[in-house]
């Protein structure tokens, strides 16, 4: 490992990866998930498990003294994500000048949003990370604020695909005993998800252009 490196190491069992960037002290800038960027030293960044370099291409990334710089100049911050800016988002920032997490692409694209069912993980996540934008107000980022509103319309169109599906399952099943009420109660829970996304969007959307309406 060396200066300006971009850290990972497991966290719950290898559930996800946690990142940060090597200040080459000893110590490592990182987002710790829900506070804020903090400078760490090495053994509490890996908590006893074992820390891997995140590779990349050589014309993929900026000169060291650059990443060093970027990490240095975010120790503090308080504005952590989990969807939209989480810590592998800030390490990559800091490696590359763009802001992505791939585990968080890999989640959408992959898991929960290609078979959505209440109380999966990738829906709450969404509705929780749009709750905590919201709850910022005027100090909104209004670039977070637009890729939270691009997750939640993506969100609100599946839920009302399987809403769809289980209200045309319920009619279908009309005359079987105990199936309909099962399956309108499923129902009911994607009606009630699907209302909370879109007054979610549009709060989002009024904080975002004030002038929209009430």
């Amino acid at each position: 490992m060396a200066a300006a490196d971009h850290l990972q190491v497991p966290r719950q069992h290898g559930l996800f990866q946690h990142h940060g960037i090597d200040l080459g002290d000893g110590t490592v800038a990182h987002y710790l998930e829900g506070r804020q960027i903090l400078r760490s030293p090495l053994e509490e960044f890996s908590r006893g498990l074992p820390i891997s370099v995140v590779p990349y291409a050589a014309n993929a990334c900026s000169p060291a003294g650059t990443t060093l710089r970027r990490a240095m100049g975010r120790l503090g911050e308080q504005n952590y994500n989990l969807l939209f800016n989480n810590c592998e988002h800030f390490a990559h920032w800091c490696k590359t000048g763009r802001h992505r997490s791939a585990q968080v692409e890999d989640w959408l694209q992959t898991s929960s949003l290609g078979a959505l069912a209440v109380g999966q993980w990738l829906p709450a996540a969404v509705l929780s990370g749009a709750r905590l934008l919201l709850r910022q107000g005027m100090r909104l980022d209004p670039e977070l604020a637009r890729r939270s509103l691009q997750q939640l319309d993506e969100l609100r169109q599946k839920l009302q695909q399987r809403l769809e599906t289980e209200l045309a399952k319920a009619e279908a099943r009309w005359g079987e005993p105990d199936g309909p009420s099962a399956l309108r109660l499923a129902a009911q829970k994607l009606a009630d998800q699907l209302s909370e996304v879109e007054e979610l969007e549009a709060r989002l959307e009024r904080l975002l252009d004030p002038g929209s309406g009430p």
